[in-house]
């Protein structure tokens, strides 16, 4: 009996598996079944290219929930960090995917601009939501037990959901049937079931008005448990935040540091470009923006930074993006023609860049 080169050439392959219990992943080789008298070809192997592996791919799974469920595992259990897994450039796509088919088995179609705005959004409200999420799984699940054996990625899959119905208002039936195909080709048709269980409930309830949520009653601990939930953050901090600031103010800081986050633009004074130069341009791209309260070179985009981008605005040196934090320190340094001025901790070099600009072709000493 003689063996293909493809044998020849192929690694043993390695199933990953996570144990439901430990979080810990573990390998298991599967078992080589050559025989002891088989004859190799002597022809010179050649390294086949990774474009001629047959890759697994599904059209039938939604790409940006594949994706967000594999970074939430990469998050959870992995220890990465969600800004750190929005790369970009080449090969930046199949690198996605790559941890995609390692961990569900299958690729699904190539990520288009839309799919990773939605990756983002929900990647980053799903981890900002995370405790409210949980209580209303739990809360429909048929018993405690049920949610607290919860296989890893089956969870994310109903965190996907929950957060897709409740806190976007994506049409329900869509959340329902994508996130419920998921489950059933990534694990199994009874995992399917189950999230199909789950998440027609929570329609249910919600339609009614009438989501399993606590309510604000009993002493000031009790109290703080039903904000953490509520509100989605830890009781200590409630606690803490209520003591100091009284329950008004504390709910408020809550709500703003679950927020969407916005970007700030930073008008490039440096190339002669003015604020209004800015906004005049943000209006022909139709992009959404509000101006900075506080710096008169800055201006607040929640959405459409895709557009800025794709229109060239950055790479033309027209605006920078900055956060205000970072441009307020520039703001209290105010810097001079002629002095010395030391950036300890500089990289990239936002500020510095931009105390540059201020200057208005003038040096530093």
């Amino acid at each position: 009996m003689s063996i293909s080169m493809a044998q020849v050439v192929s690694p043993p392959t390695i199933l990953v598996s996570v144990d439901t219990q430990t979080h810990k992943a573990s390998s298991k080789p599967l078992k080589r079944t050559h025989k002891s008298n088989t004859s190799i070809s002597t022809k010179r192997k050649v390294p086949r290219s990774p474009l001629d592996r047959t890759q697994k791919l599904n059209l039938e799974v939604s790409p940006h929930r594949a994706v967000s469920a594999v970074r939430l595992m990469r998050i959870e259990l992995g220890g990465a960090f969600a800004d750190l897994l929005n790369e970009k450039g080449k090969g930046s796509g199949d690198n996605e995917m790559a941890y995609v088919e390692r961990s569900l088995g299958f690729r699904t179609k190539a990520l288009d601009d839309r799919d990773l705005r939605l990756v983002t959004d929900v990647v980053g409200g799903t981890i900002r939501w995370r405790r409210y999420l949980d209580h209303l799984i739990c809360s429909l699940c048929h018993d405690e037990n049920t949610f607290r054996s919860m296989e890893p990625l089956l969870l994310q899959i109903l965190r996907i959901g929950v957060y897709e119905i409740v806190k976007l208002d994506m049409p329900p039936y869509a959340v329902v049937d994508e996130n419920v195909t998921l489950a059933k080709v990534a694990l199994r048709p009874g995992a399917g079931n189950l999230v199909n269980g789950i998440l027609r409930k929570l329609v249910r309830v919600k339609e009614n008005n009438s989501l399993p949520l606590p309510k604000l009653e009993g002493d000031d601990r009790a109290q703080a448990r039903a904000l953490a939930i509520l509100y989605s953050h830890p009781v200590w901090m409630v606690r803490r935040w209520t003591k100091y600031l009284g329950q008004e103010e504390a709910i408020k800081l809550m709500v703003w540091n679950n927020s969407q986050p916005s970007f700030s633009l930073r008008a490039n004074n440096g190339k002669g470009v003015t604020r209004a130069d800015l906004v005049t341009q943000l209006n022909l791209l139709k992009v959404p923006h509000e101006i900075s309260l506080h710096l008169d070179d800055f201006i607040r985009v929640k959405t459409g930074l895709q557009n800025v981008i794709q229109a060239g605005l950055l790479k033309e040196g027209v605006c920078a993006v900055q956060d205000e934090s970072a441009g307020l320190v520039v703001s209290v340094v105010d810097p001079q023609p002629g002095e010395s001025i030391v950036d300890c901790c500089a990289a990239p070099g936002g500020k510095t860049i931009y105390m540059a600009s201020r200057l208005s072709g003038q040096e530093l000493g």
